[in-house]
């Protein structure tokens, strides 16, 4: 938690006013912020200093580890976070590749798992990485990348976290995540939440114990219509001490997450929190 604010804080007061293109709105910005997250001592980044809707952060980690590509998969499971950009994004609903309402494209989880060649043929990278660690075996490049240059007009979005590499190290998994672009107000806690829980998740499927999370982090922004309630509210609060993730233990393998595991197989405890903060979603 105290990564989180002091990233808050350091944009507050070291960020560069960037107009954003994409939106047409400003951000408080800064390049480069490093966080880390003790999975093995269940830790869990979960922000304590507002209430923060942590289901809806694991059924969207769900819905890209099936490889989701419409925003009604994702509210079905619990997940409203592709409404807007799948409907509301003129850029998209404009797009001829658009198949209709609440369609998505071919972003984050499609790419994970339905990666395509040239030839038209597709690559799993995420059965290839499972398979693999499950074996003991890490060859250096168990890398999910979402992020497919030659298909980003065919998606709503461009991945923001894009890559996940896995590492096993001293009997231990590892998982590095990098992110392009942050909104830190509300993106960020959702992100966390994810980091965490998908390393933790392909350890227990893998077979491996858990080591640590690291999350990079490019582009970290605060909306100018966020920056008020971020310093005189957010910023204002003391956290309290950070709760436990539970997974369920019948989770063991990658076809379990693909059939019956929901939220509900999922439990925080120990969670303490401030009242919630309505920040403005720029779309």
């Amino acid at each position: 938690m105290k990564q989180y604010l002091n990233l808050c804080q350091r944009i507050i007061d070291d960020g560069v006013w960037v107009e954003n293109e994409r939106t047409g709105q400003r951000c408080l910005t800064v390049i480069n912020a490093d966080l880390e997250y003790d999975v093995a001592n269940n830790e869990f980044p979960l922000d304590t200093t507002r209430k923060s809707f942590w289901k809806a952060a694991i059924a969207e980690l769900l819905g890209y580890l099936r490889g989701y590509d419409n925003a009604a998969q994702f509210r079905a499971i619990g997940c409203n976070t592709w409404n807007a950009n799948a409907n509301e994004n003129q850029a998209w609903i404009s797009n001829p590749h658009r198949k209709g309402e609440d369609d998505m494209g071919r972003v984050y989880g499609v790419q994970g798992r339905a990666w395509r060649r040239p030839d038209g043929t597709h690559v799993d990278q995420l059965r290839k990485i499972v398979d693999n660690l499950s074996q003991g075996v890490d060859d250096r490049g168990e890398i999910l990348t979402f992020l497919n240059p030659g298909e980003t007009e065919l998606g709503c979005l461009r991945p923001c976290m894009y890559s996940h590499t896995f590492s096993l190290l001293g009997g231990k998994l590892y998982l590095t995540s990098t992110q392009r672009s942050c909104d830190v107000p509300l993106g960020l806690n959702f992100n966390q939440v994810q980091v965490f829980a998908l390393l933790a998740i392909m350890a227990q499927i893998t077979g491996h114990k858990p080591g640590v999370a690291y999350h990079k982090i490019v582009n970290a922004h605060i909306y100018e219509n966020q920056v008020d309630l971020m310093r005189d509210v957010q910023l204002k609060r003391e956290p309290f001490k950070q709760p436990k993730l539970l997974i369920n233990p019948d989770i063991k393998t990658l076809e379990d997450l693909e059939t019956w595991v929901t939220t509900k197989d999922f439990e925080v405890v120990g969670y303490e929190y401030h009242p919630a903060i309505s920040y403005p979603f720029t779309v």
